[in-house]
């Protein structure tokens, strides 16, 4: 359950780095001690105010709702993150990469009392699981998932690629750009792929054809791909 791909409108596969459950359950823990720590001191506070009954019910006002509202409101105003999101560096994201809009927080912080509070984190847990895609039934019916921002340090930050013995180069125009040249084509491609960032992949394979006076017969994605792969290859004989 590490990643999984969508395709989007535009026939571009996007690859999203779920978050773990693991991570997941750590984020929820932790706002769940703000939410705690909260109501202490609120409590703390309030109990040294004196008033009628009107203060009474000014009393669980403040004491409840701030944190019947606190995954709501923080995903809704914070793109997607909670305090704890934050700090795992997880967020909200729809299936596609995008921002959800407010009705998918909506939606998803609806079914949190069935995922979460009413089973205490079970039926998440198990949605989580067996989907593959990082949703949780809140998730699925908001059409959003929960994506970990944390970048992987491998290969894919340098300007060399894994290729085949038997790989086959396509575009020997490729030999036109530099290690700089391809190395800032990774870098915006693969930040691109893991935001979504669909317009943007489009924008670099125009650029690169353009450069290369060549014409396109592939997708975008498969294409940019395709430049990062010959010219390793062509630079590597």
């Amino acid at each position: 359950m590490d990643n999984f791909q969508i395709e989007t409108a535009q026939n571009i596969s996007i690859e999203q780095n779920v978050a773990g459950i693991g991570e997941r359950i750590l984020a929820f823990l932790v706002d769940i001690s703000i939410m705690v720590i909260y109501i202490i001191m609120a409590s703390l506070v309030m109990a040294g105010l004196k008033g009628d009954g009107s203060s009474e019910i000014m009393y669980y006002f403040v004491l409840g709702l701030p944190p019947f509202l606190y995954f709501l409101l923080w995903e809704t105003f914070w793109n997607g993150r909670t305090p704890g999101k934050a700090l795992l560096q997880i967020k909200v994201v729809k299936k596609d990469g995008s921002r959800p809009q407010f009705s998918n927080y909506l939606v998803r912080w609806l079914l949190r009392f069935i995922d979460i509070s009413i089973t205490m984190g079970g039926i998440a847990v198990v949605t989580i699981l067996l989907n593959g895609k990082g949703q949780r039934l809140g998730d699925i019916a908001g059409g959003t998932t929960v994506i970990s921002e944390k970048k992987k340090v491998n290969i894919e930050n340098t300007l060399g690629v894994d290729l085949p013995e038997n790989y086959q180069p396509k575009y020997p125009q490729v030999t036109v750009l530099n290690d700089q040249d391809i190395q800032e084509v990774k870098n915006i491609y693969q930040q691109a792929r893991r935001e979504g960032q669909h317009h943007i992949i489009l924008s670099l394979s125009g650029k690169l054809a353009d450069l290369m006076d060549i014409q396109v017969d592939e997708r975008p994605m498969d294409f940019v791909q395709r430049v990062i792969n010959d010219y390793n290859y062509y630079t590597q004989q």
